[in-house]
């Protein structure tokens, strides 16, 4: 082989390697777009478990959260009043912290007492968007 055929080898594979490299690289809008439906779609899940006794409510659950660098809080209350229907909700906030941490979603845990009736709905909030409740 003549080293001309060589020089046109070694630029067809470097071409191919060149293209095959910028289709498998994804692009930043491709992954932004996706991040932001993720975003927009999910419903937070929070799992509780209410245990009734001598009119004290003893409220215990969990949230999902993106990362353990995330702290959750929840604080309980009575919403509605004595004359319509009442129900528990329970309010869970959320805060980034901004810093650099492992991105492995981790169950973060709560418990709280309140003083009302027995058998009432409950109902929770995650950074004030309406959540879905599970059992534990």
């Amino acid at each position: 082989m003549s080293r001309r055929h060589l020089w046109v080898s070694a630029a067809i594979i470097a071409v191919i390697v060149f293209i095959a490299f910028a289709l498998s690289v994804p692009h930043t809008r491709d992954v932004l777009m996706r991040e932001q439906a993720a975003a927009t779609s999910s419903v937070p899940v929070v799992a509780v478990h209410d245990a009734y006794k001598k009119g004290m409510h003893t409220i215990s659950g969990s949230i999902l959260v993106p990362d353990a660098c995330i702290p959750a809080s929840a604080s309980v209350t009575l919403s509605g009043d004595a004359s319509s229907t009442q129900s528990i909700l329970i309010a869970v906030t959320t805060e980034d912290d901004g810093g650099i941490c492992l991105q492995v979603p981790t169950s973060d845990t709560f418990q709280m007492t309140l003083a009302a009736p027995a058998n009432l709905p409950i109902q929770a909030t995650v950074n004030g968007v309406s959540a879905s409740t599970t059992s534990l």
